[in-house]
C-alpha cells in the first residue's frame, strides 16, 4: 500500500495517511476561509480570524498551530484545518486564528500567539512540536497527536489522537463483554499491525490477567493459523483489508472475527463478511444529528486522511469547551471521531460504534 505517512516518520500522526488522488490546495473550498500566516510576521498584527456569519460575537479566540508550510505534515495540516473550519461554520462562537509552525518555531509561534490574546490553543499536529511547546502551555492547549513520556506534564496540556492503540485496546474490552475468554490474535510483522497486536495484548492481559496466542501471518501456508484458531473462541484481525480478506474465508465459518477500523474500506470485500469492527460515528453514523450537521469535505480523501477532517471537527468542539469551563475533567462530547471524555493524563478517550460487514457489502 502507498502511503505517504507511514510509522517510519518519528514526527507523523499516528494514524497513517494514504496518498490522496486528488491536490489539496484547496481542500475546504477555492477560497480558504482562515489566512494562514507568514512563518516569519508577527502574530497579532497579520493573522485574519475566520469570521462568524452576520453579527460575531467571539467568546474565544482560538489559534490554529499546525505544520501548514511542511513538506512532510502540510497536507495532513491542511486537512485538519478544513475540518476545523467545518466546525466553526457550525458552530462559529469563536474566532480562530491560524499560525503556520513547525516543531523548529513552534514554541516562539506558541508564546506570539498567547501574547496577542489567544485563549486557546489547538495543536501542535507532530510529536516534536508537542514536545517543544510543551513547556510553554500556558492557556488551554489541545495536542493532536501522543504526548512522550518525557515530556513534562502540564495541567493545562490536553491530548486528542488518533492512535490506533486505543482502538485495539477497545477490542479487547468488546470481547471480554461478549463473553470471549480466549482469543486469538493474527497480525503480519507490519509496523501498524505490531502495535495493534501488543495493544490488544496488552489490554486482555489487564483485563483477563492471562496472555492471548498469537500467529504471525507470514502471507503464505494457512497451517499453523488453522490450528491455533481451532483452540480459539474469536480472532483478532490486526491485518490490513486485503490480507484479512485472504484469512478470513479460511477460518471456521462459526468462529466470532473482530477487527479496527483498519479493515474499513469504502466497499468492504464480501469475503470480510460478519467480520465485527468498530469505526468513527463519521462512517459508521453520517446521518446521526451529531454528525449530519458538519460539511462533508469538498475535495475527495481517502479514508485515512478523511479521518484527519473528522479530528479538526472534534478538536474545534473541543477547544470551546476548553475555554468555557473552569472543570475539563467533567466534559464529554457525542464527536464525529467517538464519544470523547477526559480521562487519565488529561488524553481524551475515544469511544467507537461497533459496526458488522454484511452479505452484500
Amino acid at each position: 500500500m502507498m502511503t505517504w505517512l507511514t510509522a517510519a516518520h518519528a514526527q507523523a500522526p499516528d494514524y497513517i495517511i494514504q496518498l490522496n488522488a486528488a491536490p489539496l490546495n484547496s481542500v475546504a473550498g477555492q477560497s480558504p476561509r482562515a489566512q494562514t500566516q507568514p512563518a516569519s510576521a508577527p502574530v497579532a498584527p497579520v493573522a485574519k480570524p475566520l469570521a462568524a456569519p452576520g453579527k460575531q460575537v467571539a467568546r474565544l479566540k482560538i489559534g490554529l498551530l499546525l505544520p501548514t508550510e511542511s513538506k512532510l505534515l502540510g497536507e495532513a495540516a491542511a486537512v485538519v484545518r478544513s475540518g476545523v473550519e467545518a466546525a466553526h461554520d457550525a458552530e462559529p462562537q469563536a474566532d480562530v486564528v491560524v499560525i503556520d509552525a513547525d516543531e523548529h518555531n513552534a514554541a516562539q509561534r506558541y508564546r506570539e500567539a498567547v501574547a496577542s490574546g489567544v485563549n486557546v490553543v489547538i495543536g501542535p499536529l507532530s510529536r516534536g512540536g508537542i514536545a517543544a511547546v510543551a513547556p510553554h502551555v500556558s492557556v488551554p492547549t489541545l495536542a493532536l497527536n501522543a504526548v512522550g513520556r518525557d515530556v513534562p506534564t502540564n495541567p493545562r496540556l490536553f491530548t486528542l489522537a488518533l492512535n490506533v492503540e486505543v482502538e485495539a485496546r477497545q477490542i479487547a474490552r468488546l470481547m471480554r463483554e461478549d463473553g470471549r475468554s480466549n482469543p486469538l490474535i493474527i497480525a503480519d510483522g507490519e509496523v501498524l499491525s505490531s502495535r495493534l497486536k501488543q495493544a490488544f495484548a496488552d489490554e486482555w492481559r489487564n483485563q483477563s490477567g492471562k496472555d492471548a496466542p498469537q500467529v504471525e501471518d507470514n502471507g503464505q501456508s494457512l497451517t499453523e493459523l488453522l490450528q491455533a484458531a481451532s483452540k480459539a473462541d474469536a480472532v483478532f484481525l490486526a491485518v490490513e483489508p486485503a490480507e484479512a480478506a485472504r484469512l478470513k474465508p479460511a477460518l471456521p465459518p462459526d468462529l466470532p472475527v473482530y477487527a479496527t477500523s483498519q479493515i474499513s474500506t469504502r466497499s468492504p470485500d464480501k469475503q470480510l463478511a460478519g467480520v465485527r469492527f468498530i469505526d468513527m460515528p463519521w462512517f459508521l453514523m453520517p446521518q446521526h444529528p451529531a454528525v449530519k450537521r458538519f460539511a462533508r469535505p469538498a475535495s475527495a480523501l481517502t479514508l485515512q486522511t478523511e479521518r484527519l477532517y473528522a479530528l479538526g471537527i472534534d478538536a474545534y468542539r473541543l477547544a470551546l469547551l476548553l475555554g468555557t469551563t473552569r472543570n475539563p475533567a467533567s466534559i464529554k462530547l457525542d464527536g464525529v471521531t467517538g464519544d470523547l471524555k477526559l480521562g487519565r493524563d488529561r488524553v481524551f478517550d475515544r469511544q467507537l460504534p461497533v459496526s458488522l460487514i454484511g452479505e452484500g457489502e
